[in-house]
């Protein structure tokens, strides 16, 4: 059997995403190398055929996905699966986490200026954000970090794909030394 369909079939079922590594182990005569092949000449033959699906690099693997063009139609019916919505207050959290990670709780709540438990925990709990450690201060607070559930929610390979800090609002740039303020005429 042809690599590239032996890896069609392991993407088309699994509804997470698989490294190469992962699709490598689904027959003894593949590798890594042989894995990596397929996937181009499945994308090269998606989009020849102008399939409305593709093989997408995120959260570390690939993952058969729709292509973003034909969302206004899945959203119409109730069987297709809708990833979880979230609130302002969980993307605010969110994306001081990725930006600043490893980084605790009060540090969150300093950054938003309030509290932050209740969104903590509901992002633990979608497996978004994961305790990465702990500080060495005072009662070893824990630290957060993203998981690869981030990544794969939000379309990224890696936290390389985000934003750049410039092209961000202040409160998320690392911070700098502070600066004294211009002195104020007399």
């Amino acid at each position: 059997m042809r690599p590239s369909r032996i890896v069609e079939a392991l993407l088309f079922a699994s509804d997470a995403p698989l490294s190469a590594a992962d699709l490598a182990r689904g027959d003894e005569s593949l590798d890594e190398e042989q894995v990596e092949a397929a996937i181009a000449e499945l994308r090269a033959e998606y989009e020849a055929e102008g399939r409305a699906f593709q093989v997408y690099e995120l959260g570390g693997g690939y993952q058969i996905l729709t292509r973003p063009e034909f969302a206004p139609y899945l959203e119409r019916f109730d069987t297709v699966p809708r990833s979880g919505r979230l609130s302002s207050p969980a993307l605010e959290v969110l994306a001081v986490i990725a930006y600043r990670q490893p980084i605790g709780r009060a540090e969150i709540e300093e950054i938003r200026g309030v509290g932050s438990a209740g969104v903590l925990r509901t992002l633990l709990e979608r497996g978004l954000v994961e305790v990465v450690g702990r500080a060495d201060g005072l009662g070893r607070p824990l630290l957060y970090g993203t998981t690869a559930r981030f990544l794969e929610h939000f379309g990224f390979r890696s936290l390389d794909d985000l934003p750049r800090p410039d092209e961000l609002p202040v409160v998320l740039r690392t911070p700098a030394p502070a600066e004294r303020p211009p002195s104020v005429p007399a």
